[in-house]
C-alpha cells in the first residue's frame, strides 16, 4: 500500500515538473520574457468551444517534449476567451484579453499564436497546424530568424 502510494506521489510530483508554465499576467510576462532574453508566445484560444484550439491544447502545448523545450526557450500567456458559463474568467482578465485581441488579434482567429519580442515586435503569428511537435517546435523557431 506504502510502496502505490509512494509511487503515485512521485508520478504527481514528475507530472507537476514537467507541466506547462502559462503566466498569469500579460504584463509580468512581457517584462519576464524582456529580462530572460525570450520570446513571448501570446496565445489567443477559446478553450470550450474552438476544436482547433483544443487540438493545439492535447498535440502541442501539453506534449511533455513541447513543455519541457518551451520552459528554456520561451515565455508562455495564453488570452483564453471560453463561451461556457462554468468557465468565465475575471472580469478584469476579459478586459484584459480584449484589449490584446484588440491590438493582436483585430480580425478574431482562433486558435491564434503570436510570436512577440516585446510588446510593439510581432515577429510572426501562427495557428493550429497538424504536425509532431518537433516540426512544430521548427515552426515556431522560424519566426526568430
Amino acid at each position: 500500500m506504502l510502496r502505490r502510494l509512494v509511487f503515485v506521489v512521485l508520478l504527481l510530483f514528475c507530472g507537476l515538473a514537467t507541466a506547462q508554465v502559462w503566466e498569469n499576467d500579460f504584463d509580468q510576462a512581457m517584462k519576464l520574457a524582456a529580462d530572460q532574453n525570450k520570446p513571448l508566445i501570446l496565445v489567443f484560444a477559446g478553450s470550450d468551444w474552438c476544436a482547433p484550439c483544443i487540438r493545439l491544447e492535447k498535440e502541442i502545448w501539453v506534449n511533455a517534449s513541447f513543455e519541457t523545450y518551451a520552459k528554456s526557450n520561451y515565455v508562455m500567456y495564453k488570452a483564453d476567451f471560453p463561451r461556457k458559463k462554468s468557465n468565465r474568467l475575471a472580469g478584469h482578465l476579459q478586459k484584459k484579453h480584449a484589449s490584446l485581441a484588440e491590438k493582436y488579434n483585430p480580425k478574431g482567429y482562433f486558435p491564434l499564436v503570436v510570436i512577440l519580442r516585446d510588446a510593439d515586435r510581432v515577429l510572426g503569428t501562427t495557428t493550429y497546424k497538424k504536425m509532431e511537435v518537433d516540426s512544430y517546435i521548427e515552426h515556431l523557431n522560424s519566426f526568430l530568424r
